[in-house]
């Protein structure tokens, strides 16, 4: 600003740093994700409750549907923050943005990939066979551990058939003692890691063209969001030299 300030008078007074196409760009931008905030809500919660119904409520932590939901109610909240932020022209609000930006976009792709992708194909136990379960408190499979899942794994690791009426919550139960073989029958025995790891090297390009396409709009508003807010601070400056020298009379 320097030299370059306006003082209150005149046609000055209806000056603003603020641009307006910027303001409004942000705000329709956020408010494009925040539909898809509400879309990836949806489709978790139909995921769940429809496409998962024969689980229950047996593995929340690891069902991607419920990641998606988690996600999605995040991205809501951080876009929300981004439209209020915008149309109020609210620095903490368009901070507390920016920031998100990049937790979001590493969310939202472990997300996007355990969530869409491995939705029907995610078939493991472990981090690399089913045995690692026994480094869980619960399922530890040492003989002092009195848990009564003790040498079991969770109700994820089961092989489910479409064909059963009720569904066996406990199969898990006691797995851990069983052979390779033996407990394949009932149980997938591959680690996720080795799954994740072979999937990655065989669609890098998938994973790389979903990894720019949310680079793109991610990048755009972090520097949408940054530009508005040095807008905003740049406008508080004039307005706090106006306010200053509004009895000068020299101004």
């Amino acid at each position: 600003m320097g030299g370059n300030r306006r003082g209150a008078t005149g046609s000055d007074k209806d000056f603003t740093f603020v641009s307006s196409v910027v303001k409004y760009l942000l705000f329709f931008f956020n408010l494009i994700f925040w539909v898809i905030s509400l879309v990836m809500v949806a489709v978790g919660v139909y995921a769940r409750t429809v496409k998962y119904a024969e689980a229950t409520l047996a593995s929340l932590s690891v069902d991607p549907a419920v990641m998606l939901m988690v996600v999605g109610v995040l991205m809501f909240l951080i876009t929300f923050c981004g439209c209020v932020g915008s149309l109020r022209e609210n620095i903490c609000l368009l901070q507390t943005f920016c920031i998100s930006l990049v937790v979001i976009f590493i969310i939202q792709l472990a997300a996007g990939v355990l969530g869409f992708i491995f939705s029907n194909k995610f078939r493991c136990c472990g981090a690399t066979t089913y045995l690692d379960w026994s480094n869980n408190i619960y399922f530890d499979c040492n003989q002092s551990n009195p848990s009564r899942e003790r040498c079991s794994v969770p109700f994820s690791c089961c092989i489910l058939s479409r064909n059963e009426s009720v569904v066996n919550t406990m199969c898990g139960q006691g797995m851990q003692e069983r052979e390779f073989g033996e407990a394949g029958k009932e149980i997938h025995t591959n680690g996720c890691i080795d799954m994740l790891v072979d999937f990655i090297h065989s669609n890098m390009f998938i994973l790389g063209g979903i990894a720019l396409g949310l680079a793109i709009p991610e990048l755009v508003g972090m520097f949408l969001s940054q530009i508005l807010i040095n807008q905003i601070k740049d406008q508080i400056e004039l307005q706090q030299y106006n306010l200053k020298h509004s009895a000068d009379p020299w101004n």
